[in-house]
This record gives structure tokens, C-alpha cells and sequence, in this order.
């Protein structure tokens, strides 16, 4: 008895040892656990140290925390261009779509198979709108992203006059055979379903939201690394280009003119709504009574 609960003991320490193998070779290996540790995102490691977005904060943290990082070598320097923005759709409930070309040298795209890259796109969201992180996960397990994850204030019931900004980021990896291809390089199709908080009152019907562009980046590790630590990480900061006009989001809010006017209807609303709910209840009351005294 002893002996075969020994024997069941070394099993259970060789079969967990090879499942720690498995996943060690077959779990996907995060292209920043060298810069932030645990952290997956650019944005998380932001939000570990920063309790709100704020755009200058956010490019020091940038510029700081990625520095030694940053790809030195000019032939590598890939060439991102955000060729097209646009919302998609009516109401509410729209999505925020951009077109990212990224070209590199001809002798780096001769070269590319040797390297493990992956671009980021972050998407730094104005006040009013947020993103679902639930609607992100779902994207990302159906392939359309390789990673894609929601920070800051995620609070979906949240009127805008409460809220906080809040941050997307998307990974693709560029190894994916569903890219589109161009010369040297390849054209990215980003779909982010986006959603509108209640505006405040304002003078016009409607509360005007502009969407800045989004800060690019590419990874890269180099494959033949057994540590996977000679990453190269070019910020696009300064050599991304822009073909695209402001996106402005027109969300509809109440009018400061027509509060006494609701509140009014509201309030009379309301009292009718009361006194009809009494008068059922005195008159069922009665009904009850009646009844039951002509069954007795």
C-alpha cells in the first residue's frame, strides 16, 4: 500500500513537470514581461503607477519608461502611416476604424522571418466614450486581435460628467497569413466597437467628441534568442505620418433650456402615475370586499 502510494505520488510530480513544459512551450510569451515584468500592455504598466489618464503624463511615462527600448538602428525604422478613420454605424454604439500601413527597408522584409513582431495600436480615448472590455476579450479569442484590453475607467454606467478617460490597446501579430500584404510591408484594418456615455446638458442637442490619433508602435524579438530578450521596440511617436481628418463624434445630450420643461412634465407625470396606482388599489380593495361578502 505504501509503495503504490509512492509510485501515484512520483506520477503526479512527472505528469505536473511535463504539463509545466508544455505550457511553457505553447503559452504565448508576452514581448514585454522583459520591460514590465507580469504586465502584457503598455497601458497596464501605465495604470499601475497612474490612477487617471493624462496625455502629457502618458507620453513622459512613454518617453521615461520605454527609453531603452526604443529601436537605435535606422535601417530597421519601419514607416507607419494612418491612411483612414472613420465611425461606423448610427446611435450610441458605434465603431472606430483605422487603416495602418507599415512598410519597412526591403532588406529588413528579406530578413523579417528571424524576428517575432507584433504592432500595438493605442487608442487614447476622449471623455464621453469607453470601450467594453468584454466586447474586446471576445475579439481577441476570436483571432481578430492577438491581444486587445481596455484601462482606466471602464465603468459602463457611468454618466460622462463622472467618468474618466479611459485607453484601448490592440496587438496584431504581423505573422498572421489574414494581413494584407503590400510592398515592404503590410496594411492593418482596426475595428474597435466604441460606446457613448450620457452627455451633459448642453446648449445645442449634442456634445461634440474628437478622437486624436492613436500612438503606433512595433515589437520585435529576435527568434533566435533562446531568452527572447533581444527585443527591438520602435515608437512611432515621431516618424508616424497622417492622412486623416479629425474624427468628431456627435453624441446627443439634453438642452440647458428644456430642463424646467421636462421636470414639470416629469413631476406631473410622476403624480399621475401614483394617484392611478392608488385608485386601482382602493378600487380592487372594494371589488375584494364586495365579492366577498356576497359569497358569505
Amino acid at each position: 500500500m505504501e509503495y503504490q502510494l509512492l509510485l501515484h505520488l512520483r506520477l503526479g510530480i512527472i505528469l505536473s513537470v511535463l504539463a509545466g513544459i508544455t505550457y511553457c512551450k505553447h503559452a504565448p510569451a508576452s514581448l514585454f514581461s522583459e520591460l514590465f515584468g507580469s504586465h502584457t500592455y503598455i497601458t497596464e504598466a501605465y495604470f499601475q503607477k497612474h490612477d487617471t489618464l493624462i496625455d502629457r503624463v502618458f507620453q513622459d511615462f512613454i518617453s521615461s519608461e520605454l527609453s531603452h527600448a526604443f529601436c537605435d538602428k535606422e535601417s530597421f525604422m519601419p514607416k507607419l502611416s494612418v491612411m483612414q478613420r472613420r465611425l461606423v454605424g448610427e446611435g450610441s454604439h458605434r465603431r472606430l476604424t483605422s487603416s495602418v500601413e507599415i512598410g519597412f527597408q526591403p532588406e529588413v522584409i528579406s530578413k523579417f522571418h528571424t524576428f517575432s513582431c507584433e504592432a500595438l495600436v493605442i487608442e487614447r480615448l476622449p471623455s464621453g466614450v469607453f470601450a467594453d472590455p468584454f466586447e474586446l476579450q471576445h475579439l481577441t479569442e476570436r483571432g481578430v486581435f492577438s491581444g486587445a484590453s481596455a484601462f482606466g475607467d471602464t465603468d459602463l454606467e457611468l454618466p460622462t460628467v463622472r467618468a474618466n478617460r479611459s485607453v484601448v490597446e490592440v496587438h496584431v501579430d504581423l505573422s498572421s497569413d489574414s494581413l494584407s500584404r503590400i510592398k515592404n510591408g503590410w496594411e492593418l484594418n482596426i475595428e474597435i466597437p466604441l460606446h457613448a456615455r450620457y452627455a451633459p446638458l448642453g446648449n445645442h442637442g449634442y456634445t461634440r467628441v474628437e478622437f486624436a490619433s492613436p500612438d503606433l508602435f512595433v515589437h520585435c524579438i529576435v527568434k533566435a534568442d533562446p531568452l527572447n530578450q533581444s527585443c527591438i521596440f520602435s515608437s512611432t511617436n515621431e516618424g508616424v505620418r497622417s492622412s486623416s481628418p479629425v474624427i468628431v463624434w456627435e453624441v446627443p445630450s439634453g438642452i440647458v433650456k428644456h430642463t424646467k420643461v421636462v421636470s414639470v412634465v416629469t413631476f406631473i407625470t410622476a403624480v399621475l402615475g401614483a394617484l392611478s396606482i392608488f385608485i386601482a388599489c382602493v378600487c380592487y380593495s372594494k371589488i375584494s370586499v364586495y365579492s366577498g361578502s356576497k359569497q358569505s
